[in-house]
């Protein structure tokens, strides 16, 4: 569109009507009935004031004052001045006038501010009851606490909105918050001559157009002089506003902690020097807010310069108190203690980050660091001094705007290197640093900025919409089919609610008159009546009658709405009692139906339990893999799945599998299938990510990780997985985005974890000082009975252990950890007592550092290992081994030897193990791993004195039953059958199975234990009657039992079921050939 179309649209001024109406709760110098009037002002302008009135405690004072503020669309400064300055109210008392007075005279009693943001934000009206703050010595600020302040009722308005649906989406508020600046030089001192300090810093205005703007007013601050904890926000340009009214109502500094922060002093090793620079150094503050509304075309100039320079400049002056200036070169020369800080916002290139916040570097003004960071030629300092309607300097100017002077010589620099937020720059190389600015340097001066936007500058796609989109992919499902609420439906339920209620009444009637009703002879009227009431009065008495008449309510409900279709109130009683009686015979008539159906029935026998559920069957599956036998696995698990098809955890379980055996179509359609039963569930969004990336389906990878991360926003495990899928696609700012984040969240975790135990240390080790205490008291009491008991007191009384204790504290000192060391309730009193147990004396030992959360890497390595995805293992580990310092440790070796155990190659397994038994040989997870690598090598000695050594160790590895299993198995080979029996048991005691129960079968039967073995082979028949080598034992033992049909039967399941050619076959037939019975063919 042309300038001379634009031009057309550019709508004429209009007028922002602001209304004050009453005021209540006045107090006046001399009593509460006063004379009043308000002045409304706006900015440095008077906009009117209003009648006197009248004002009386019983009713408030009614103004009705309206003024007007033109607001000009063609202006932007008429826009700035809406957002930065308060309209200001305030409340004059007329006194009384003298006798020799010629004129009345006023004094304020209280004043308030409005702000006129929300019309910029589309309101049409703003209605507020302010209460009035005072000023010093107004009787507003002589109030008691507990009496009503004054307030007043203000209403602004506009005909129109300012901006339309269009503007307000395509514009954006920015603003940006001035808190402190820590650390200022050594030479400003709060004697002497007093100074004003300001912050300057360009703001976009139009396309090619910026607006200097400067925070004004900053004052410098001793230690002494503490900040309240919220530091509520002042008015950048409070106008004629004096006292409390100059802070902006509900508006305070950021306060976010230190490692959400986005500046250059958020490090662990900045923190000493924040935490004494604001506590004990003098400080600069401001606490200001101003506002922008950037409409499209600075919208777009503001983006376009952070993604060109990412740096943004803000200076720091310091500026004498003075309201007159005699000429240019005293005005240069005021423009003391220049000093610069460049905000790094490319943070605000990410999607959905809109604020930008912390603690910033000040280094001394440089004209080439300037050039260098941000492509900007000169500062804005002066400019923004010079045109700054709160500055002491007021000049003149036929223009606000400055034209911006870009550098468009550098399109192809490298922008890898502006991406990093580190303003920490090599002082060697300002050369036009003055003296005064080196001393921001030198006192490592920083100051706290905050940028933020309303809307980010590139919207992150909302967990709505991501839901959507995995739900267009993956249709979810309803867990239960819908139900179907028709008239005959709602019947049934009625005679299913009656039969139910039926038998809990007839139980209780058995359990009551159970005596009773053992007499089998007739029964007369009268005993039953007897009976009948008894039990109504039973039931009415114990409220058995009312939770009857509960269970039925909502069937009955159900009728009414669905029968008879009355879902409102009945506006006529009889129509109601009706319906009532009609409704009551129906019911009663449906009652003896269902009772002629319940009383008609048999008792039915108990469907029995079934043996076996879903957590013992995800172990046999467990048991099968290691075994690698993957059919009776997969078998295991789709029995799972077959008794609920509604269960997450089967599917992902079995999808899992499919992703370890390599059948990705499977493992894709199982994952599915937990995401169609729940579209949050974590581990699938997880998981189906990663299958999408192996069928390189990146963008939905992208979707499913992206949505992992809005739903789970707390998940280490989500953001570090969305960080190393931005890795695979080479996306390197949203990988390092989301590795942030990740580490974020597990530095809490670990502070919280790092204080729960050192709370439960204190409270173990306050629990034995406790015990010592009581144990020496009674002691003491034992000795003083003793010592009258021989007719005297003996003060010099010693025990002779005492000083054999005492001469121990140091060295026992030397072996209590940090935490119980810091605790104040230990003493060295209390580690000197003598106790009353040997060896109590010793500390609580607890080792920190084995139990804290490991880093991001490793818990992604932990659970991406359980689900089996070996490509996303390799690129954690990659990461892990780049991160850690001083050396791999030994989970890193560990996980390693897992990850090669997958992809079968045994021998980098056991070197990886071996790399990790020099750093811990006494680890017992290390030993388990190193036998089944030698297991699975075929080395079975060496795999057997790994797990024995494993076995003799004081804590169990984390994973024993593959352990048992291989140990047992290995005996067995060996015919060391009272070892394989022991193992067996060992692991049936744990976790019993089929194999297990074989195993003790066979040991048992092969030592010539009969009965032992029949029984093992019975336990592992009922968990698993499919299993060949279980029945061709039975029949073993049936045959040297002499039982020759259950001999015979068990050998037709065994050949039934497939048993294998080999050595236990032939030794079936050897057996039947000398007994002479137990094959068919015989």
């Amino acid at each position: 569109m042309t300038d001379e179309a634009e031009a057309l649209h550019i709508r004429p001024p209009e007028p922002i009507v602001v209304s004050v109406l009453r005021a209540r709760n006045l107090r006046g110098s001399k009593g509460d009935n006063l004379q009043c009037f308000v002045k409304v002002e706006f900015g440095d302008r008077t906009l009117g004031e209003s009648s006197k009135q009248e004002c009386i405690p019983e009713s408030p004072a009614e103004f009705n004052f309206s003024a007007n503020i033109m607001f000009s669309f063609d202006d932007p400064i008429s826009l700035d001045e809406i957002l930065q300055k308060p309209v200001v109210v305030t409340v004059y008392e007329v006194l009384t006038k003298e006798k020799k007075s010629k004129e009345e005279k006023s004094v304020i009693l209280g004043q308030c501010c409005i702000d006129l943001l929300p019309l910029v934000q589309g309101s049409v009206e703003i209605s507020r009851s302010l209460q009035l703050s005072g000023v010093t010595e107004s009787p507003a600020d002589t109030v008691p606490f507990n009496e009503p302040k004054g307030e007043i009722d203000i209403r602004v308005a506009v005909s129109e909105p300012l901006f339309d649906e269009f503007q307000i989406s395509e514009g954006n508020m920015l603003t940006i918050s001035v808190g402190s600046l820590y650390s200022p030089p050594e030479s400003w001192m709060i004697t002497g001559v007093n100074h004003s300090y300001g912050v300057a810093l360009p703001v976009p205005l139009t396309a090619d157009k910026e607006l200097p703007v400067l925070f004004a007013n900053g004052k410098l601050k001793s230690p002494q002089e503490k900040e309240g904890p919220k530091k509520q926000k002042r008015w950048a340009v409070p106008g004629t506003a004096i006292g409390n009214a100059v802070f902006m109502p509900d508006r305070f500094m950021f306060s976010d902690p230190v490692e959400n922060e986005d500046g250059d002093f958020k490090g662990k090793d900045d923190l000493e020097h924040r935490k004494f620079s604001e506590q004990e150094r003098n400080r600069v503050t401001w606490n200001m807010e101003r506002r922008f509304y950037l409409q499209r075309s600075a919208l777009k100039n503001f983006q376009d310069t952070i993604t060109k320079n990412y740096y943004w400049p803000v200076e720091v002056i310091r500026l004498p108190h003075t309201s007159t200036t005699k000429g240019k070169k005293e005005e240069e020369s005021s423009l003391a203690f220049h000093g610069l800080a460049l905000i790094n916002l490319s943070s605000l290139l990410y999607p959905g980050v809109s604020r930008v916040k912390g603690a910033f570097r000040v280094i001394g003004f440089s004209e080439t660091v300037l050039a260098e960071k941000t492509k900007r030629q000169g500062g804005v300092v002066e400019d923004a001094v010079k045109f700054s309607s709160t500055s002491p300097h007021k000049y003149s100017a036929a223009s606000t705007h400055r034209k911006l002077t870009k550098n468009m010589d550098n399109k192809d620099s490298k922008k890898t290197n502006q991406l990093r937020s580190d303003t920490a720059l090599d002082v060697d190389t300002m050369t036009a640093i003055t003296a005064e600015g080196q001393q921001y340097t030198d006192a490592k001066s920083y100051i706290m900025i905050e940028f933020c936007l309303d809307k980010p500058l590139i919207p992150k796609r909302t967990t709505e919409a991501l839901i959507k989109r995995v739900a267009e992919l993956i249709p979810p499902r309803p867990l239960y089919p819908k139900r179907t609420d028709r008239a005959q439906k709602a019947v049934e339920d009625y005679h299913a609610q009656v039969a139910i209620i039926a038998e809990i009444v007839l139980d209780n009637f058995r359990d009551m008159f159970a005596d009773e009703l053992k007499d089998s002879g007739p029964q007369s009227p009268d005993v039953m009546e007897q009976r009948r009431q008894q039990f109504v009065y039973e039931l009415n008495t114990t409220g058995k009658y009312f939770a009857i008449k509960e269970q039925l309510k909502h069937s009955v409900v159900k009728i009414v709405r669905e029968k008879y279709l009355r879902t409102t109130n009945f506006e006529d009683k009889g129509e109601l009692q009706t319906f009532l009686s009609e409704l009551y015979v129906y019911l009663v008539d449906q009652m003896h139906v269902s009772l002629s159906k319940v009383l008609a029935y048999e008792d039915q026998p108990a469907v029995p339990k079934p043996l076996k559920d879903s957590n013992q069957l995800k172990h046999f599956a467990f048991e099968a893999e290691i075994n690698h036998n993957f059919e009776l696995a997969e078998t295991y698990y789709k029995e799972r799945i077959a008794r609920n098809k509604a269960d997450t955890d089967s599917w992902f379980d079995y999808g899992t599998f499919n992703l370890y055996i390599g059948n990705i179509p499977k493992a894709e359609e199982c994952f599915k299938e937990c995401l169609s039963t729940n579209p949050k569930h974590l581990q699938s969004l997880l998981v189906y990510g990663i299958v999408c990336v192996i069928s390189d389906k990146n963008e939905i990878a992208e979707t499913f990780f992206e949505t992992a991360t809005c739903i789970h926003c707390k998940s280490v495990l989500a953001w570090t997985m969305l960080g190393l899928f931005y890795d695979a696609v080479s996306n390197e700012i949203g990988a390092e985005m989301a590795y942030a984040e990740a580490n974020r969240l597990n530095d809490k975790k670990i502070l919280a974890f790092t204080q729960a135990m050192r709370e439960k240390e204190e409270e173990l080790q306050e629990q034995k000082r406790k015990e010592q205490e009581k144990i020496a008291g009674e002691s003491k009491r034992e000795e003083i009975l003793m010592a009258v008991d021989e007719g005297g007191l003996s003060v010099q009384a010693v025990d002779p252990k005492l000083g054999n204790i005492q001469k121990s504290t140091p060295a026992l000192a030397k072996q209590i950890s940090p935490a119980i060391r810091q605790a104040p309730s230990v003493s060295p009193s209390t580690l000197s007592r003598p106790s009353g147990k040997p060896g109590s004396e010793e500390p609580i030992q607890h080792d920190l550092t084995s139990v804290l959360p490991s880093s991001i890497f490793m818990e992604a390595v932990d659970w991406l290992l359980q689900v089996k995805a070996i490509s996303f293992t390799e690129r954690a580990l990659g990461h892990e081994l780049l991160t850690i310092t001083g050396g791999p440790k030994l989970d890193f070796y560990i996980a390693m030897a897992k990850l090669y155990i997958l992809k079968g190659d045994y021998s980098e397994a056991e070197n990886n193990l071996n790399e990790a038994l020099q750093l811990d040989i006494k680890n017992q997870d290390t030993w388990a791993l190193m036998g089944h690598v030698k297991f699975l090598k075929g080395d079975k000695p060496g795999a057997r004195d790994c797990y024995e050594r494993t076995l003799s160790f004081v804590n169990d590895a984390s994973e024993t039953h593959s352990l048992y299993l291989r140990l047992a198995s290995i005996y067995l080979h060996e015919n060391k059958y009272q070892e394989a029996k022991k193992i067996y048991l060992m692991a049936c005691k744990k976790n019993p199975s089929c194999v297990t129960w074989l195993g003790v079968g066979t040991a048992c039967y092969r030592l010539g234990e009969l009965s032992e073995a029949e029984d093992a082979l019975s336990e592992a028949n009922m968990l698993n009657n499919l299993d060949p080598e279980v029945w061709a034992y039975l029949s073993l033992v049936c045959l040297k039992t002499n039982r020759c049909h259950q001999a015979e039967q068990a050998y037709k399941y065994a050949i039934k079921l497939k048993l294998e050619e080999g050595p236990l076959l032939a030794e079936i037939h050897g057996e039947q050939a000398r007994y002479g019975f137990g094959n068919p063919s015989f």
